[in-house]
């Protein structure tokens, strides 16, 4: 099978003529990877503001609703899941808490600690944006073969098993160029 080149090959050959020791096996599967992802965020971002959300309130509000019923975290958890810092979580709070689409309740066990709680409206603009994503990133795949789809998941999945790092594990330093 022959592939079309894509701007990742011409970014490739740039670096062999231009600097071939920057050349490692892992560049070019790096380089798509963060094509891909930029394509794939940017699509996220387009159909999140027509939602009028940020991701960092997207990635909370789906973060509760994948909690499941009652769909509530504490905050430092929730922060956690993110990996938001806890100020970065108190910002989004207060921006959805405003929308009345997260409530803060306190905790009957805890006087001094509260549960962060989707809205019903929370819950149902959280499931629409999620639905709205999902359809937005499947159109990107339109005409992929299931097969091809799946494969490259399974090896994807298989990479981030075979390498902690990318998955925030321990990692071996490399040795930095001398000058």
């Amino acid at each position: 099978m022959t592939t079309t080149p894509d701007p990742v090959d011409a970014w490739m050959d740039s670096w062999r003529n231009e600097l071939p020791e920057v050349e490692r096996p892992s560049s070019e599967l790096t380089k798509r990877i963060m094509f891909m992802s930029s394509t794939l965020d940017s699509v996220m971002r387009r159909e999140l503001t027509e939602l009028g959300l940020t991701p960092a309130e997207f990635d909370m509000l789906v973060a509760l609703r994948r909690s499941g019923a009652p769909f509530r975290m504490k905050p430092n958890r929730l922060a956690r899941s993110l990996m938001l810092s806890t100020g970065g979580t108190t910002n989004v709070t207060h921006r959805l808490v405003g929308r009345h689409l997260l409530e803060r309740e306190s905790d009957p066990d805890d006087a001094r600690s509260t549960w962060l709680r989707l809205t019903p409206e929370g819950v149902a603009l959280a499931e629409r944006a999620v639905l709205v994503n999902a359809a937005a990133h499947e159109a990107l795949f339109e005409g992929v073969p299931a097969e091809l789809v799946e494969r490259s998941t399974a090896v994807l999945r298989e990479l981030l098993a075979a390498a902690p790092g990318l998955l925030g594990g321990p990692t071996a330093r490399s040795a930095r160029p001398q000058p």
